[in-house]
């Protein structure tokens, strides 16, 4: 099943499970091969955005996991949550998966060189912080290539099978 029929599927079942109030409108759900991300904008309201968060994550924490334990089964997914509050987004407990990855000395020394000037405490966490800069400075971009292939499978699955 494609990423996107996924976002569908899931985005479906959230709508009739989910306790009402809890978000302002439908949860943002992200998902790739090994997790599933919902992300709901918190009802206006006074107070610190963070401590609003604090409090809703605290009060929903039994049912979330509730939640999270059906989706796992279901679509065999960890499951994450996060909030969007007063212009801040916090994540509860998402997934850092390893990926493998083969690189030459030049590409190596890159991430060497981050970890001596104290930007990455190893080669991981300098991989990481070269993914995120990639993602923030070329967002439109990913943006752009991640529509397209959502075209490319509408139209292999259109085609004849294989």
């Amino acid at each position: 099943m494609q990423p996107d029929q996924v976002v569908r599927e899931v985005a479906g079942w959230l709508d009739r499970r989910l306790p009402a109030g809890w978000f302002g409108g439908p949860p943002e759900v992200t998902v790739d091969g090994e997790e599933i991300l919902v992300v709901g904008a918190l009802p206006e309201g006074d107070g610190d955005p963070l401590l609003r968060a604090q409090q809703f994550r605290e009060e929903t924490r039994e049912q979330r996991m509730r939640l999270a334990a059906e989706l796992q089964r279901r679509w065999r997914r960890k499951v994450s949550w996060g909030v969007d509050c007063g212009g801040e987004r916090l994540l509860f407990t998402i997934l850092s998966v390893p990926v493998m990855t083969r690189l030459r000395l030049a590409e190596r020394r890159v991430l060497d060189t981050l970890i001596d000037a104290g930007v990455a405490r190893s080669r991981s966490d300098a991989l990481a912080w070269c993914v995120r800069l990639v993602g923030t400075h070329e967002g439109d971009w990913i943006r752009e290539l991640q529509a397209a292939l959502v075209a490319v499978r509408k139209v292999r699955a259109q085609g004849p099978d294989p």
